[in-house]
């Protein structure tokens, strides 16, 4: 089961007591050759910022889950990374989409090359559904944080502007894709990318906007 009620309390609350929190972000972990592993240090990084910035309790020792792995349903907040191939079996579609129609959230960050692969996968888990790109006014780019003008740019790729996709289920953002944009790389360690200050500072901004939206819906 997903995450309850109290726990997800507990992510604005904060706990008082020194148990370490439950509440644990998730990494992906996919077949077909892309390297889900990606950004090691980059979830910890975001985690460690939303508990400064947002107030949440979140361990900041993230967890591995696969594709059709029922310990999906442990987590509430899915992140999913990498350059390359992505390969969903049958059974991983639907464990997925049943994670996801239950009540869960997976952000897809492209780090360089999986853009064609991903929405291939995506069409087996919600053949019905279709990525749209979500206008600057959604909520998701206003949620502590504001960002008029949409997703930040971290990495140029290929000097596309960067767009925000989401794909909907009942009125609720379930997927978002982050494309030219890059902000796992952003929360990665400082010395990771030598971003300067000031665009690590977006891209973890905008991942706490993300995990924000991601347990207010």
């Amino acid at each position: 089961m997903l995450q309850s009620l109290l726990t997800i309390l507990l992510l604005f609350t904060g706990s008082m007591t020194n148990v370490e929190p439950s509440l644990r972000l998730a990494l992906l972990k996919y077949n077909g050759g892309g390297d889900w592993y990606a950004n090691p240090t980059s979830l910890t990084n975001l985690a460690e910022f939303c508990n400064t910035s947002i107030g949440t309790d979140i361990n900041t020792d993230y967890a591995t889950v696969e594709v059709g792995s029922a310990d999906l349903f442990n987590y509430a907040w899915v992140h999913m990374t990498g350059h390359g191939n992505i390969v969903f079996s049958p059974a991983e579609a639907e464990n997925l989409r049943s994670y996801l129609i239950g009540g869960g959230f997976l952000h897809i960050d492209d780090n360089y090359g999986m853009d064609p692969y991903i929405r291939v996968a995506l069409k087996q888990v919600f053949p019905e559904l279709t990525l749209t790109e979500l206008p600057f006014e959604h909520e998701i780019y206003h949620q502590k944080f504001n960002f008029n003008q949409g997703l930040p740019k971290i990495h140029e790729h290929d000097g596309k502007p960067p767009q925000g996709f989401g794909l909907i289920w009942e009125g609720r953002v379930i997927v978002f894709y982050t494309y030219e944009c890059d902000l796992g790389d952003g929360w990665e360690d400082p010395a990771v990318h030598k971003d300067p200050p000031d665009i690590r500072q977006k891209a973890l901004e905008m991942g706490a906007n993300i995990v924000s939206y991601a347990f207010k819906n």
